[in-house]
């Protein structure tokens, strides 16, 4: 399933990619940690934490357990948390299309 946003077609997939990377950020800097702090905790490279961050790549489930482990969570509530984050940006984005209409 996909959409267009902003004049790109977007993936549902893609969307979630993105929301886990926003989690990942939201929760290292809840703890104040820097990329390289988190990187070197989970035992993963710097720039792809940044990757990941940024919703460019997708992160394995050894890597999510990786990214948890560190977060001190269980890889079920980053997902969990992931999740609810694309589920909001989703309703975002189906209001702002709506609007734009």
């Amino acid at each position: 399933m996909s959409f267009v946003l902003a004049n790109r077609t977007v993936t549902i997939g893609q969307t979630l990619v993105e929301s886990f990377g926003i989690t990942v950020r939201q929760l290292r800097e809840q703890h104040g940690w820097s990329q390289e702090k988190l990187a070197e905790l989970s035992d993963l490279n710097r720039s792809y934490v940044g990757e990941i961050e940024r919703g460019r790549v997708i992160a394995s489930i050894v890597t999510a357990q990786k990214l948890a482990w560190a977060l001190e969570l269980p890889v079920a509530g980053l997902l969990a948390h992931s999740e609810r984050l694309d589920q909001q940006r989703t309703v975002q984005r189906i209001n702002l299309a709506a609007i734009a209409c």
